[in-house]
């Protein structure tokens, strides 16, 4: 993360870097939009693993 502009000792930051987290954070947070993920409703592993499969497909059509 970038420093903050009161810091005493600033130090470098890779805007590379900072670039690809923001995307892998992004790329968690997009399945937290459905409710029935995030929340775990379903019990069974095989239908937990279909959802999250389902909601990947939504999101990267969109």
């Amino acid at each position: 993360m970038p420093n903050t502009a009161n810091r005493l000792q600033p130090f470098r930051v890779s805007k590379k870097a900072y670039r690809q987290r923001h995307r892998i954070e992004n790329a968690f947070c997009r399945p937290k939009d459905f409710r029935r993920i995030f929340t775990r409703y379903d019990r069974l592993a095989r239908n937990f693993l279909a959802s999250v499969c389902l909601a990947a497909a939504i999101v990267w059509w969109i």
